[in-house]
């Protein structure tokens, strides 16, 4: 069977138990344990003289290597993070554009892709993942790599009409012809693409449902990554001491428990969430202390400037309303800036009458996923869960929310917290069904099952050359 070879903007070794940053890291481990092979990328490192480095764990063996300073600071903190994680996410009013940064960009692709080529073996399949690598194909069809590469993005993709605020757009694009699959989190997100391609860049929808454009042929599909929820059931039932962190109510029964865990980022609708969150105890005093938020939020991205002015908002709104709310046995908002680990989190889930989920924009969002499949099956909680999650086409029993709806999220809090029994056991059933259908291993595998299958067409005359408007 061939190998699989991943390729990421990040490479994180996870050792078994350990919290992981985010669902890009999580699935692409638990792909490569499945299947073994090689997981290649930046180590996060930055110095004047980057180093690379290998390290076989088990049947993966991680390459990473350093950048330098300048690489950096174009490559990852200027145009992957500047300009495509804020358009990708629909905040053009957070988005730069620097030519230079734009060129690093390119740059880097083009430095990875030749340090990955003495790596391959003729038969490995090469599968690129998210928004950093988009040209990583088109720098290796430059060295004359053949092998079959699949790209996966983790992220939503933009309306058109967002996109083209990209000032290279057309040339950007052009790159995502060169893989031979590109796969997306929900149908939204490929017709977005579709409707570029074929509206900007004069593409063609062949008759086996592939594109043509720039002369290349390629498929586009769907693909929701999911979660192995028998695994998490497991953690999350084994574990122990899950309820340290709440409080009791005057009767002396452990307060209700809202949990929230996000990376730190703005299209997380944190702030957003707080003010609900106040909201609801304002709207519904009764449960004023019966009811405790932990929102755990680890920092990301530290030295770009959006990140730190979205930590001092955050901060901000916890320290106002819990200064406002609080009393001198009830704090109702606990805060916390650092990553625990998954085991822990696994058993917060379990413990929570509320997930409380509500991004404003998001590719998928597995923790959506994790807190439903972490519920005891006969006492499960709810789950509140933005219709902007990719998740939110597949749970479709969430009580589903606007984030933009500051009231409407207090409502479905309070809803949430008085649901019956007999409810809550109907939504979760139906949830976890879906969960299943397409969980992490169906992910995978339908994804790589496309990608060794897929014939290019052979190109016709008239297709030879496809011109941008």
């Amino acid at each position: 069977m061939s190998r699989l070879v991943v390729v990421s903007n990040r490479v994180a070794p996870i050792k078994e138990g350990k919290v992981a940053a985010g669902g890009l890291a999580v699935g692409v481990y638990d792909a490569l344990r499945q299947s073994g092979g090689i997981w290649f990328g930046w180590s996060g490192e930055v110095s004047a003289t980057p180093q690379t480095s290998t390290e076989t764990v088990g049947n993966i063996t991680y390459v990473t290597m350093g950048l330098t300073k300048r690489d950096y600071d174009q490559y990852y903190r200027g145009f992957s993070n500047a300009t495509l994680w804020p358009i990708f996410h629909y905040r053009i009013d957070l988005a730069r554009y620097n030519r230079e940064e734009y060129e690093g960009y390119r740059r880097v692709n083009a430095m990875l892709a030749e340090k990955l080529k003495p790596l391959l073996q003729p038969d490995d399949i090469i599968w690129i993942h998210d928004y950093h690598l988009i040209p990583f194909a088109e720098a290796c069809r430059m060295l004359g790599i053949r092998n079959r590469i699949g790209f996966f993005l983790h992220i939503p993709f933009p309306a058109p009409e967002i996109l083209t605020a990209i000032p290279p757009h057309n040339e950007l694009l052009k790159t995502f012809c060169y893989y031979d699959l590109i796969g997306f989190q929900t149908d939204t997100d490929r017709l977005a693409f579709q409707d570029y391609v074929t509206r900007e860049v004069r593409g063609i929808i062949e008759p086996d449902g592939s594109l043509t454009a720039y002369g290349q042929n390629f498929r586009a599909g769907v693909y929701p990554i999911g979660v192995m929820p028998d695994e998490i059931q497991q953690t999350a039932a084994s574990y122990r001491g899950r309820r340290q962190l709440i409080g009791r109510n005057s009767e002396g029964g452990l307060r209700q428990m809202i949990i929230s865990v996000d990376r730190l980022d703005y299209s997380k609708g944190l702030v957003e969430r707080f003010k609900a969150y106040e909201t609801f105890l304002d709207r519904y005093p009764e449960h004023r202390r019966n009811v405790e938020f932990i929102q755990i939020a680890p920092t990301s991205r530290s030295d770009v400037k959006t990140y730190q002015a979205i930590r001092q908002q955050l901060e901000s709104e916890a320290g106002h309303l819990n200064g406002r709310l609080s009393d001198l046995d009830w704090t109702p908002l606990h805060y916390l800036n650092k990553s625990h680990e998954r085991r822990i989190l696994m058993g917060l889930f379990r413990s929570a009458d509320i997930g409380f989920v509500t991004p404003l924009r998001d590719g998928m969002n597995l923790v959506a996923k994790e807190y439903v499949a972490a519920q005891d099956p006969n006492d499960p909680g709810v789950l509140v869960l933005s219709r902007f999650a990719g998740a939110a086409r597949e749970l479709t029993s969430a009580l589903i929310i606007n984030p933009y709806d500051t009231v409407g999220m207090a409502e479905a809090l309070d809803r949430a917290l008085r649901m019956s029994l007999a409810e809550r056991k109907d939504r979760y059933e139906h949830m976890m069904r879906a969960i299943r259908a397409a969980d992490l291993g169906a992910w995978r595998d339908n994804f790589l099952r496309d990608l060794r299958s897929f014939v290019s067409r052979p190109k016709a005359s008239g297709t030879a050359q496809v011109f941008a408007l």
